[in-house]
């Protein structure tokens, strides 16, 4: 009986309310927005001197109330105040979940690793996985360009049909080509996160592509 209510919610909820459209922008001039715009099931996200702080929130992302459409564009900028990097960022999520979608670390593990996961970070490298099917939980890794604390880095991440491509300031850093892209209602939000750094985003922009 006590699970009654907990089955109730995994069965039968919905994705979550949408209120933003898709070309989107926001520089976080306004701390508002975080919960006019956003949503959270944990983490005390907020805004520090212009910036979206995202303060070591346990992979509980911050989800933006909008759905992505297929071939889009997001640019933000983002810096680490951690030593451990680990900046992260989900695309094409469920809107309520970690790793529903597709998952971006920058200098993951402790600032030795970078990944594009799929459906789970801690899955095992794409080229160990043979055939990727809808349910396979995979990643592609790149071990070069660690983290600088403080440093603002600029992200750009497009997706056109299932192709995912990662440019870091200007620069093509990894991509992802997934013959059964994610799409559908349970994959069309984006949401900032963290683990244990201190992260710090700006100037979000989103357009179709």
């Amino acid at each position: 009986l006590f699970n009654i209510p907990l089955i109730h919610y995994f069965v039968f909820r919905g994705p979550p309310s949408a209120t933003q459209n898709i070309p989107y922008q926001n520089d976080f001039s306004n701390p508002a927005s975080v919960t006019s715009d956003f949503w959270s099931s944990g983490g005390h996200y907020r805004v520090v001197d212009g910036w979206l702080l995202s303060p070591g929130v346990k992979n509980n992302p911050l989800w933006l109330k909008a759905k992505l459409p297929q071939n889009v564009a997001i640019d933000f900028d983002v810096k680490s105040m951690s030593a451990e990097g680990d900046i992260k960022v989900e695309i094409f999520g469920d809107g309520s979940d970690h790793a529903s979608g597709y998952v971006l670390i920058h200098g993951g593990w402790n600032n030795s690793l970078s990944i594009i996961a799929r459906l789970d970070e801690h899955g095992l490298p794409i080229d160990k996985v043979g055939e990727l099917k809808a349910d396979t939980r995979t990643r592609v890794e790149n071990n070069g360009y660690p983290v600088q604390v403080g440093r603002s880095y600029h992200w750009r991440i497009e997706r056109r049909g299932g192709l995912i491509t990662w440019f870091i300031d200007g620069q093509k850093y990894m991509e992802f080509n997934d013959p059964n892209p994610l799409t559908g209602k349970w994959h069309d939000r984006m949401g900032f996160s963290s683990w244990e750094a201190q992260l710090f985003f700006d100037n979000l922009r989103i357009e179709l592509l």
